[in-house]
């Protein structure tokens, strides 16, 4: 069973940054693709991010090109989300996900799940 734990979240003024980060445990980061979701309550869940373990290439949403970077620690079995240049449109609770196969971009394809983290830009 994969487990995925979020952390780095927090409050922040818009234009400030923040760093996420995803760390993966119970398996051997064999999830081909793993990604950043956020959320809002009363909104679908909407992909920010992806990235394929293997090839390292990486994918955003058009929200967030030039303003956010995904990278991975595959020694540590981690991913991270740099976010810059926050504003109260990014506010939202992010989650971490990973899937076998390559990275699609609907959070439906998505077996595993963290428990999230708030991000909140004022």
């Amino acid at each position: 069973h994969v487990q995925l734990v979020e952390s780095g979240g927090g409050s922040v003024q818009a234009g400030g940054s923040l760093t996420l980060s995803c760390a993966a445990s119970g398996y051997s980061y064999s999830r081909n693709c793993m990604a950043w979701f956020r959320q809002v309550p009363g909104k679908e869940r909407e992909g920010v991010a992806r990235i394929a373990t293997g090839s390292g290439n990486t994918y955003y949403a058009d929200s967030v090109k030039g303003r956010f970077t995904i990278s991975q620690d595959i020694a540590k079995n981690s991913i991270f989300l740099q976010m810059d240049n926050l504003q109260p449109e990014d506010t939202s609770m992010y989650y971490c996900a990973a899937r076998f196969g390559s990275c699609l971009e609907g959070s439906a394809y998505y077996e595993d799940w963290g428990p999230g983290t708030q991000v909140t830009v004022s």
